[in-house]
């Protein structure tokens, strides 16, 4: 069920929702206007929800540890774009919640989250995620991400970098070239990938063609690579043209990724 981008969504039907609909397994939210009390008030104990997508809702850091904890198996979720979720939510959720089912998970701007927290749950759940959004969160850097990736050898679809109308969050330069070392190395399942760093933010250098020859030689299910435009956009596409891979490299302008292809329905979500 579907109910995106409708403001006068507050909540106030979910406690009759989730009790006359068992079998629903499927609520996606973004950017309703759900109300802490409404959504607590729900039994989600006693639902099927697998898939979640509470994007872009002002919803406390309560009502989120209260949320995620009491739903018995998720597997998909998004809850980018929310301030009310801390480092405090991801421990409880990991002490009292159940991730065994867990394969995606949707963080965008969600900046405070800080790195310690990060690493912590991805370590936990990083071996059976299939797809993961860290984009819009400055803490999110090159030396997180290369430490993290060996746990996210299953990854799927990974989503990084900042808009550029943010570039000024960012405390340090991503080294992308290391970076791409390391998801060649660590990332053979990859099929999307957005490092959507700013021009300013990229740091590389005249070895930059190696670590993409790596990434390209070993990534062959790599289906989409997004990246800001600039000059290391430029070098990696000229670099995958080179191979006969056309239309993988991207622009951010005109592209970006997320985990919507990993929902079960997701086939029926797509219409021209």
């Amino acid at each position: 069920m579907a109910v995106n981008f409708c403001a006068k969504v507050t909540g106030s039907s979910l406690k009759i929702l989730l009790g006359r609909c068992k079998k629903l397994k499927c609520l996606l939210m973004n950017q309703c206007s759900l109300q802490d009390s409404l959504v607590m008030e729900a039994e989600w104990e006693k639902s099927s929800i697998q898939e979640l997508d509470i994007t872009a809702n002002d919803l406390s850091q309560e009502c989120l540890i209260d949320l995620l904890c009491r739903i018995p198996a998720l597997r998909w979720l998004s809850a980018g774009q929310i301030d009310g979720f801390t480092d405090q939510v991801l421990k409880n959720w990991m002490e009292r919640g159940n991730l065994k089912s867990l394969i995606a998970v949707d963080f965008e701007m969600c900046d405070n989250l800080s790195e310690e927290g990060l690493y912590k749950f991805l370590a936990r759940v990083g071996p059976s995620l299939r797809g993961c959004v860290l984009a819009g969160i400055p803490q999110v850097t090159d030396t997180l991400l290369s430490n993290i990736m060996p746990a996210l050898k299953n990854i799927r679809i990974l989503k990084m970098g900042m808009l550029l109308d943010c570039a000024n969050r960012m405390q340090c330069k991503i080294s992308v070239d290391q970076l791409t070392d390391v998801l060649a190395r660590y990332g053979p399942n990859l099929e999307r990938l957005e490092m959507s760093w700013g021009p300013d933010i990229v740091r590389f250098s005249d070895k930059s063609q190696k670590a993409i020859d790596t990434l390209r030689v070993r990534c062959l299910k790599l289906k989409c690579l997004v990246l800001s435009d600039g000059k290391y956009y430029e070098v990696v596409k000229a670099n995958f043209e080179r191979a006969d891979r056309l239309t993988v490299v991207r622009t951010s302008t005109n592209c970006t990724i997320s985990n919507v292809y990993l929902l079960n329905n997701y086939k029926d979500l797509v219409f021209n």
